[in-house]
């Protein structure tokens, strides 16, 4: 499977793959809510606070994963959160997401990224390193709706300890919808 490092450029397919995809689980609402998000994620971030990756199939893009900059006010390691995350429905179940996945923290621990976060089901982000962390562990920017979707890992090879200071997110995320 290739990979792309995606751009502002393509923020409206990969924000039709989104929402497509998420719509087609989830229902058009959440489909809308998630496409929106991916758009402003990939259009609105500054390059710095952006890591976002596509996988490729001959006939466009398998699969995408977003990966945005958190901040701690008091701490000076490099920390993304990763979501959203959509694997094309007529790929799903082939690996794709799971690749994505992989390739991704790959690519941030490479580009010296020193802490990866994401809010979701633990049984299967746990495959790719990520475990259970508390808000005294990584706070998060809003109150979380299920706390027990947080979690989080190092990259850096060293024992995640916890991230200092108050926590700020993307002006994308920077809603307690998604939270």
């Amino acid at each position: 499977m290739d990979f792309a490092d995606l751009t502002a450029a393509e923020a409206e397919e990969i924000s039709a793959l989104f929402r497509d995809t998420f719509a087609a689980s989830e229902g058009a609402a959440e489909g809308a809510l998630i496409g929106g998000l991916a758009r402003r994620l990939m259009t609105e971030t500054p390059d710095a606070d952006l890591h976002a990756f596509a996988a490729m199939a001959e006939d466009g893009f398998a699969g995408a994963i977003i990966f945005s900059r958190m901040t701690y006010s008091e701490d000076p390691r490099q920390v993304f959160v990763m979501g959203p995350v959509a694997v094309a429905t007529d790929r799903q179940g082939q690996g794709v997401g799971q690749a994505l996945i992989r390739h991704g923290l790959a690519a941030l621990a490479a580009r010296g990224v020193d802490v990866a976060l994401t809010y979701g089901d633990p049984a299967y982000y746990g495959r790719f390193g990520f475990r259970p962390i508390t808000t005294e562990i990584a706070a998060a920017p809003f109150a979380l709706q299920f706390p027990e979707g947080w979690l989080g890992q190092s990259l850096d090879g060293r024992v995640l300890e916890p991230l200092a200071g108050a926590a700020r997110c993307v002006s994308a995320l920077d809603d307690p919808a998604f939270w």
